[in-house]
Formats: structure tokens, sequence, C-alpha cells
């Protein structure tokens, strides 16, 4: 079955996370904490936004894990980059 998805719309979140979300997600940095996505959902525009849902523990004594969301941009041509991190309400 595929999924039908209105132009410039988002697609449900999945946790198969194709190569190229994984490329976007590698090429970005991201620094003080480590990230692990968990599901990932896109939305394509002039380019391709990639909202991932992730694991977060900071890289200090004693973190604990935390839910982020990461939305980064891939534009078309263009290198990828964060738009905004937000941690999930626990």
């Amino acid at each position: 079955m595929t999924q039908e998805v209105m132009p410039g719309g988002w697609t449900a979140y999945s946790t198969q996370i194709s190569e190229d979300a994984k490329k976007a997600f590698e090429a970005v940095n991201l620094l003080g904490v480590v990230y692990t996505p968990l599901a990932v959902a896109t939305q394509v525009v002039a380019g391709i936004n990639y909202s991932f849902f992730c694991n977060a523990l900071g890289v200090y004594p004693g973190a604990t894990y935390e839910g982020a969301m990461i939305l980064i941009n891939s534009p078309a041509g263009g290198k990828p980059h964060v738009v905004s991190i937000t941690r999930t309400p626990r």
C-alpha cells in the first residue's frame, strides 16, 4: 500500500530510516549531545525537510536519556542544516 501525501505535507513517522535521511542526519554538526534517530517523517519542499524523533544523551557525567525532535532541511543541491532541536516533554 502506498502512502498518499499532499504536496508540502508531512509523511507519517517511520522507523524505517532511508539512506538519504541517514545521510542528511550525519551531514549536520550536532555537538554536546549524542542523538540517536528512532523515526523520521519527511516533507518535500524546495528540497526535503526531515523531522527526526531521537534519543538524546548529553556528553557529561550523570546525563540521562531524553527525547528530542530535530528538524533538518536538505535543500535541493545544498548542504543539510539544522532548523531546530526541541526537547520532548517527559
